[in-house]
């Protein structure tokens, strides 16, 4: 990952209310050091109810851990019932946004259109996207793998310019591996990530290829998360039910220690 500084993400989902997420990030604060935020950027991505708890504490503890969303809606403001515009986490310092993540797509039905919207709402207000992208376990079994990720990365980036590619991050998530204990080896992992790489040098040049940081997702730990740290086109990890263990989650951002 020449030049390009790790960011491991913790994916909250639909857990810890606003008391929960104080002690999380409390015990967070103790865990991780000077020196791991130094190697490592880290953000955490709560529930929009605790995003506000959230700031508070990170900002009055003056804890370098970024404030992260799950999702948003690509309209400014108007009647979306439910909806959260970027603006509202513009507002709280939120610096990353999750979109198109494998559980908005495949239970909310969101497209890559849609999607591809949000990105370029996230990057009008100040923040960072984290594109999801990744394949069902029949594509991988039918070798649809690289068709199926690179197509859902061209509809996200798209429309955004070679400096925006570059500040974003893509997150590579084998839908077949999130939440269910399998995760792919190191190796399948890197081979995708690489095609991702590659997709974006296509499409946007090879300076913005250097750049993105292209994340890992799908049932990482600690066991597993300096091997796939290690492969030279995966430059972090989008954690989802490790992140919310404290200790398994430092561990995870620790990785370089193991």
């Amino acid at each position: 990952m020449p030049g390009r500084k790790p960011l491991i993400s913790g994916n909250w989902k639909m857990n810890l209310n606003h008391f929960e997420a104080t002690a999380t990030l409390d015990k967070l604060r103790y865990l991780l050091t000077k020196e791991d935020h130094e190697a490592v950027d880290v953000s955490v991505h709560a529930p929009f109810t605790d995003i506000r708890t959230v700031q508070t504490f990170l900002e009055s503890e003056k804890v370098n851990i970024a404030i992260g969303a799950q999702n948003c809606h690509w309209e400014t403001n108007g009647a979306f019932t439910g909806e959260i515009a970027p603006g509202m986490l513009a507002k709280l310092n939120v610096r990353y946004v999750i979109l198109g993540h494998s559980e908005r797509r495949e239970l909310f039905g969101e497209t890559d259109e849609q999607i591809a919207r949000k990105v370029i709402a996230v990057f009008a207000n100040g923040m960072i996207p984290i594109l999801c992208c990744g394949e069902t376990l029949e594509e991988r079994e039918a070798e649809a793998t690289r068709g199926k990720v690179t197509g859902q990365v061209r509809a996200g980036i798209d429309t955004l310019s070679a400096e925006q590619v570059s500040q974003m991050v893509i997150a590579y998530e084998p839908i077949w591996a999130i939440g269910t204990g399998r995760t792919a080896s190191a190796e399948d992992a890197q081979q995708v990530c690489a095609w991702i790489r590659a997709e974006v040098a296509g499409l946007k040049g090879a300076e913005a290829a250097a750049a993105v940081r292209i994340q890992y997702g799908g049932s990482v730990k600690a066991a597993n998360a300096a091997e796939l740290m290690a492969q030279p086109d995966i430059d972090g990890a989008l954690v989802g039910g490790a992140a919310l263990d404290a200790d398994e989650f430092a561990r995870i951002v620790q990785f370089r220690l193991a």
